[in-house]
């Protein structure tokens, strides 16, 4: 039984927080997480010979992974039992020729990555962390675990207008980061990797370094918080909260039952999806299908009767009220934290949400001894998408959108509640495990 206050839950949590400053190490903690609960990998080049009972995971761009444990039955009778989420975090990226000298400092020109609250990364101790590829052909994950860069705000005697017009940042001007002082070549990005690698063994020359695909990350680590520890503090938490949850949940029963269950986490989500990695390329669609057809009695149309019999969670963290903001939040669809996973709703679709979807993640709540908490955006307010309506929309499976509440969403630091983290685990546990759904049509 995991524990209720969520302490045990919220520690394991943490340390996932911490072997993740970038989509790619998430996926090499999943792995690892995977490879030592049984899972052993396909490559999509290969042909697959599956049986019933295996326990697999693809990876697609170093980012983005699918984790099947097979059932019994083939999913044309028995359906898939899924979970999603995203690996992906906004925050700022190294440009390819990211190099600025400026007045005896050396800099690191960024990019944007989906929408962070830029403020919350002034002034906090950042690292480089990513892949890297060399001119030989071979790709590396790489990660600083110390200070390397800091973008420093502007004193108040240089602000006179800030307590009136608040803060503006403009993201091409105000947001490069200083790397070192001194105007020699001794520095830049690219003699750091090369001196990254080469503590490693083999001598990396600086101009091996041909591509990287390099993050800034907050090297504070996650932490408990609160008056009573009742509070998860970290960078990422949307949405690797999330991605904990559902590897938790598909490795809490790793012993076959019927029906297939799995996950999937993707990158890109942050940034619309639209990449081969990514919820709206045919990733997930092209695994199921190969599993579908490939398993012992599927018959005809396989995927397709798969599909129909399917029911998807997509798991991405929910606008928890806000006390100072309390009038940003619809009152009678306003999450807290603390009252365990929220159902999101939304007539537009920007959720995927039904009724009948709904209803079998509530049963799973109650399953576990407490009910699904519920969010609607104010009707005056837009209220954000999820790869829930683009993996619905790829596959034609019944999909219920879900979240754990949290605050702070988007920024360098997030906050969440340690109470809330076995929770989401039991549900998703209980979907996966879930024998009958709904019909396509119901």
């Amino acid at each position: 039984m995991i524990d209720p206050s969520g302490r045990d839950a919220s520690l394991d949590l943490m340390r996932f927080l911490d072997a993740s400053p970038t989509p790619y190490h998430a996926v090499s903690e999943v792995v690892r997480r995977l490879r030592n609960a049984g899972f052993s990998e396909l490559d999509e080049r290969d042909e697959w010979k599956l049986s019933p009972g295996d326990l697999r995971y693809v990876v697609r761009g170093g980012a983005t992974i699918v984790a099947l444990a097979l059932g019994e039955a083939p999913p044309s009778r028995t359906g898939f039992r899924l979970a999603a989420a995203h690996t992906d975090s906004p925050n700022l990226r190294a440009k390819p020729r990211s190099e600025v000298r400026a007045y005896g400092q050396r800099q690191m020109a960024v990019e944007i990555y989906g929408s962070p609250l830029l403020h919350t990364w002034l002034d906090r101790d950042l690292s480089l962390a990513g892949r890297v590829s060399l001119v030989d052909g071979s790709t590396h994950l790489v990660r600083f675990d110390r200070p390397i860069c800091r973008i420093s705000s502007l004193a108040i005697h240089l602000s006179p207008t800030l307590a009136t017009d608040g803060l503006r940042l403009n993201p091409q001007q105000h947001m490069l980061a200083t790397l070192s002082l001194g105007d020699d070549d001794a520095g830049g990005v690219e003699a750091l990797i090369a001196a990254e690698l080469s503590r490693g063994g083999a001598s990396v020359p600086r101009d091996a370094v041909v591509a990287f695909d390099l993050m800034t990350y907050d090297v504070q680590g996650a932490a408990s918080a609160g008056a009573s520890e009742e509070l998860v503090a970290s960078a990422r938490l949307d949405n690797l909260a999330s991605c904990h949850a559902a590897v938790s949940a598909l490795l809490a029963r790793t012993s076959p039952t019927e029906a297939t269950r799995g996950i999937v986490l993707y990158d890109h989500e942050e940034v619309g999806s639209q990449s081969a990695a990514g919820a709206g390329s045919l990733f997930l669609r092209s695994v199921l299908s190969r599993v579908a057809d490939g398993m012992q009695g599927a018959g005809t149309d396989a995927a397709a009767r798969a599909f129909a019999r399917s029911l998807l969670v997509s798991a991405d963290m929910a606008h928890a009220i806000h006390p100072n903001h309390a009038d940003k939040h619809d009152p009678q669809n306003a999450p807290r934290l603390g009252g365990g996973p929220v159902v999101k709703v939304n007539a537009s679709q920007s959720y995927a949400t039904d009724a009948p979807g709904a209803a079998v993640f509530e049963r799973a709540c109650r399953e576990h001894g407490f009910s699904a908490q519920r969010f609607s955006a104010r009707n005056d307010m837009r209220c954000g998408s999820t790869i829930g309506p683009i993996a619905a929309a790829r596959l034609g499976m019944r999909t219920v959108d879900v979240g754990n509440p949290m605050l702070s969403m988007h920024s360098c630091r997030e906050v969440a509640a340690a109470s809330d983290v076995p929770k989401m685990i039991q549900a998703i546990s209980a979907v996966l495990s879930t024998k009958e759904l709904p019909g396509s049509a119901a």
